[in-house]
């Protein structure tokens, strides 16, 4: 089965949560990342969200994720989009 990128869903909050925790561990910032699977619910889910996140599944396995808000640049006079995260799990990388 190909690689597909989709919306996140509700049923993802538990593997998005640990995957923000992997990359916290990664840049030793374990004890910074505080956030809860509540959390990502109320912003992912919202009415209006201002954040939002895309996963990677192969074989109906979330492999990654990619958290982005918009922004706009005042230079530039457009509207834009800021990636905040991107992980894909170790064992999935470079596939």
């Amino acid at each position: 089965m190909p690689l597909i990128v989709r919306e996140a869903t509700l049923g993802d909050i538990p593997q998005i949560h640990q995957y923000i925790k992997d990359l916290a561990k990664f840049e030793k910032a374990l004890e910074e990342a505080v956030l809860t699977e509540e959390d990502l619910k109320e912003s992912f889910f919202t009415n209006s969200p201002q954040v939002y996140c895309l996963v990677s599944e192969l074989d109906n396995v979330v492999t990654g994720i990619a958290i982005w808000h918009l922004n706009y640049s005042t230079w530039l006079g457009k509207h834009g989009i800021y990636l905040e995260d991107l992980y894909v799990d170790p064992k999935y990388r470079g596939q």
